[in-house]
């Protein structure tokens, strides 16, 4: 979804700065942009849970434009329920410790140093807007049922890891927090829950979640554009502490 982002802030003539640890990914995408679009799309390779990396990316980008006006914490390190792990690794009773410390590492982690560096800077300035992408399972807990399989028992089938709904749902207050911390400041903190996004899924697992929200169908990757717009521009200059659903009605539930 970070590229969803980028596009929608050159859509409203923003110029994106995309981090990532995979540096060659990162790389990838800002040049494909840059030719696509004709602008120079920064990419910067760092690891969001250590907080020189974040420090060195905020002085690479004051220099090269002398500000920082929005911040995206698109973060995220959740185990996923697909791959090579054996079928009950997600399983609360099974999930280690280790993959707990290292998703918070990055969802909660990350997200704060982020907040601390860039948004001390906007705050400095007196101007800026965080904006947080949480989950619509920050709001509910998860329906593990559209992830089981066939032909095992329970205690084997795949979840959705506890660390997603723990650290989406720390980002929201996060967002509170900061939302008031700021105010004074004249730095904006809003948060934005999105549902679930079509990316060639199982056609039975994609059935199973559609079946949960009220418009019947997973989202479409640019969706999101108009509500990431919203929020990161003047048009929502009086919202602060804002939890977003963008779940295509499935919290109405």
């Amino acid at each position: 979804m970070g590229e969803q982002h980028a596009r929608a802030i050159i859509a409203a003539k923003g110029i994106p700065v995309l981090v990532d640890a995979a540096g060659a990914r990162v790389a990838e995408l800002a040049t494909r942009l840059s030719d696509e679009l004709h602008l120079n799309v920064l990419g910067y390779a760092a690891d969001i849970t250590k907080l020189n990396e974040v420090k060195r990316v905020s002085a690479e980008v004051l220099q090269k434009h002398g500000r920082i006006d929005i911040l995206i914490n698109n973060t995220g390190a959740s185990a996923k329920i697909e791959g090579s792990e054996p079928a009950n690794f997600s399983r609360f009773e099974s999930f280690s410790l280790d993959q707990w410390n290292a998703d918070l590492a990055v969802g909660i982690n990350g997200a704060f140093l982020c907040c601390q560096v860039f948004g001390t800077e906007m705050a400095r300035r007196g101007s800026g807007v965080i904006l947080n992408i949480s989950s619509d399972l920050a709001l509910i807990g998860p329906d593990q049922r559209i992830h089981r399989l066939p032909n095992l028992p329970d205690n084997m089938q795949p979840v959705k890891p506890v660390t997603h709904s723990v650290t989406n749902s720390a980002l929201i207050g996060l967002t509170r927090y900061l939302a008031t911390y700021w105010a004074a400041r004249g730095v904006r903190v809003n948060a934005i829950c999105p549902g679930g996004v079509a990316n060639g899924q199982p056609d039975e697992f994609v059935a199973r979640l559609a079946s949960l929200i009220p418009m019947g169908r997973l989202a479409r990757a640019d969706e999101y554009q108009g509500a990431i717009l919203f929020l990161c521009s003047d048009a929502s200059s009086y919202m602060t502490g804002a939890v977003l659903s963008v779940d295509g009605g499935r919290t109405a539930w």
